[in-house]
């Protein structure tokens, strides 16, 4: 029986390869759950997985969700159970589905929510370290929250990405940033209809920049109107991005 699974994960991307299958390397978190679904099913070729987004290598995850297509009687529970049972212990299934037929997570999405923190502390603290990028010198919060407002709504954002020169469009809308700040760690929430590779990394690292007063807001702006993939080199640690929650 045909049937359209689709799954909630969190996990930790520390030690992983990112999300997306790699044909060097099975140390990524597609491939991890395709193995234990080919075990599952009896399958010596691995089962396809569509997840919503392609996190980069050290990126992590609360709400990343993916669908594959399965011949079985077992409940998406059942599955569920399953995998979380063989998954390492930086993989979790959080909940599963069943979707229609022609349900995609990738193509159906319609946001996406990530969050990048900041250790803003004089001393990283111990037990963020791995998911925080520690800046010891103060940034100018007010001043990061001023450029967010210039990144908001639609634009095109090829300045703040490293996609390969292709067809593909680079505009997207980003609806709502938010930058909140408790116990020097900052967080910066990003709300939009999709992102480009590394684009919340870079973007982050635009905030930094002013937030150091290295930049100004114009020059940032005035880098984001140039539309040039080549004209911002920096880019946040990947330690310090989540993927947060994908909506349909």
């Amino acid at each position: 029986m045909d049937k359209n699974i689709f799954i909630k994960i969190q996990y930790d991307g520390t030690r992983y390869s990112g999300w997306q299958r790699q044909g060097n390397t099975d140390n990524t978190i597609e491939t991890k759950i395709s193995t234990v679904l080919s075990m599952m099913l009896g399958k010596d070729e691995p089962i396809e997985i569509h997840g919503s987004g392609r996190t980069d290598a050290g990126v992590h995850a609360m709400g990343q969700v993916a669908n594959f297509h399965v011949d079985t009687e077992l409940s998406p529970e059942d599955i569920k159970l399953y995998l979380n049972k063989y998954l390492p212990e930086d993989i979790k299934v959080i909940s599963a589905g069943e979707a229609s037929l022609r349900f995609h997570s990738r193509l159906n999405a319609k946001k996406k929510t990530y969050v990048y923190k900041i250790d803003n502390g004089s001393k990283a603290d111990v037990f963020l370290r791995k998911y925080t990028w520690h800046i010891k010198e103060k940034l100018d919060v007010s001043k990061m929250r001023e450029l967010s407002t210039s990144f908001m709504g639609e634009h095109d954002f090829a300045s703040f990405s490293d996609m390969k020169a292709g067809k593909k469009s680079t505009v997207r809308c980003i609806d709502v940033i938010s930058i909140d700040c408790v116990d020097d760690i900052i967080s910066i929430e990003f709300t939009g209809n999709g992102f480009l590779y590394h684009m919340v990394r870079k973007l982050t690292a635009a905030f930094v920049e002013v937030g150091l007063s290295n930049k100004n807001i114009d020059e940032i702006i005035e880098i984001l109107n140039k539309k040039d993939k080549n004209s911002f080199k920096e880019l946040a640690p990947a330690k310090g991005l989540m993927l947060k929650e994908v909506f349909y």
